[in-house]
């Protein structure tokens, strides 16, 4: 027959047993579901090459009044318009207009720096990228006709919404960083 063995002060009991073993069996279980939950977490980081256009830095010296120059900061194409004062006069005039999407040029552009229109060159609608030209002066879409004013604003066609304008600051008088 089997030795029955009788618990003393030195052998663990049936319940101490089991105690122990559910914490080490849950320790295990979340260290494993924290490995298998690493790779997808790090996967939402951006990439190398992303963080890389983070922040672009472009110089305005050589934009004309009346030109602008296309960058990509983040992988989308922005533009950097040079207005003339007619164009900021023609924006702050259509501010009281009934626009779609209703902002003041004065709200889209840098104070002391009006001449300057920093705005992402991607159509609302359906994310085409607008070309200079249409109705109001700005830009127009030419995938399904949204037509921009010159402060980048929505006035005619299915675009929702303006033209974004993302973060930007001037590092000097001709260098805008973006982002």
């Amino acid at each position: 027959m089997a030795e029955k063995i009788v618990p003393t002060a030195e052998t663990p009991s049936d319940e101490a047993r089991r105690d122990f073993l559910t914490t080490v069996t849950a320790c295990f279980g979340a260290a494993g579901a924290a490995a298998a939950a690493y790779p997808f977490i790090r996967s939402m980081t951006p990439a190398a090459d992303v963080k890389a256009q983070a922040t672009v830095e472009l110089s305005i010296a050589d934009v004309a009044e009346g030109q602008y120059k296309t960058v990509l900061w983040r992988g989308r194409p922005v533009f950097v318009k040079h207005r003339t004062q007619k164009e900021i006069d023609q924006a702050r005039a259509d501010d009281t207009v009934g626009l779609p999407d209703p902002q003041k040029d004065a709200d889209r552009v840098k104070e002391g720096k009006e001449k300057w229109l920093v705005t992402l060159a991607v159509c609302t609608h359906l994310g085409c990228v607008p070309m200079q030209g249409g109705e109001f002066g700005g830009w127009m879409c030419p995938c399904h006709g949204s037509h921009y004013d010159t402060s980048g604003r929505i006035r005619k066609g299915p675009a929702p919404l303006n033209l974004e304008v993302p973060p930007y600051a001037f590092v000097d008088d001709t260098t805008i960083r973006i982002g």
